[in-house]
């Protein structure tokens, strides 16, 4: 079976977070402060801070999101746009996400030098969103036992990572969430313009 390019980083991943889990000084060089990036030009933090995770369940959610939809997604880019298109699907629509999604906190917190975030979710928001807009109405299981269509998981996410990004005081950035799920929809129907037609068929056809 031929191994995916998904597959290979969510191991590189894991190593990395599971590494950094017992060394502070890897956390603490690789984690996502938008202070330190202004300060220190360490612009590194926008992307680096993605391979970070804060424990394992964190760690393991989003690997489990990324490696179920990214299979999928990962697949349909290569019968799309060929052998380019493994690394389109990692370099640009997950990794890509983890950037823009950080982009909004760089100029939110700028000052603040205790604003501090890990995680890879606003790329596997990305890679997620990407996979609702060819699959609307397949099921999804909410917390692993109610399903729901995709579209359906979309609109409540987006929804209420909106309005947790302006109620909330969590430590969580859910706008991070938000907007790395936005450029998966919009970087998807940019690189395969098909997909919005397709997606349009989809809705339509069950009414």
């Amino acid at each position: 079976m031929k191994i995916q390019i998904v597959q290979i980083f969510s191991v590189v991943i894991f190593a990395i977070s599971v590494l950094a889990f017992n060394n502070k000084d890897l956390f603490n060089k690789y984690l996502y402060s938008p202070y330190l990036i202004w300060r220190n030009k360490e612009w590194h933090r926008l992307l680096t801070a993605g391979f970070l995770h804060a424990n394992w369940g964190h760690l393991l959610i989003n690997l489990f999101v990324f490696w179920q939809f990214g299979s999928f997604l990962e697949t349909a880019y290569v019968g799309v746009f060929g052998k380019f298109g493994s690394m389109l699907f990692v370099s640009v629509l997950f990794f890509g996400g983890i950037v823009v999604a950080n982009l909004p906190a760089l100029f939110r917190h700028k000052k603040d030098m205790y604003f501090k975030s890990i995680g890879a979710s606003g790329g596997v928001s990305a890679v997620l969103f990407s996979y609702i807009l060819i699959n609307p109405w397949s099921k999804l299981y909410l917390y692993f036992v109610l399903p729901l269509h995709s579209i359906v998981v979309g609109i409540l996410f987006l929804a209420y990572s909106w309005w947790a990004s302006k109620n909330k005081r969590d430590n969580i950035d859910h706008l991070a969430h938000f907007w790395g799920s936005v450029f998966g929809i919009l970087f998807t129907i940019l690189a395969y313009p098909e997909s919005l037609r397709i997606f349009w068929q989809q809705i339509l056809s069950q009414f």
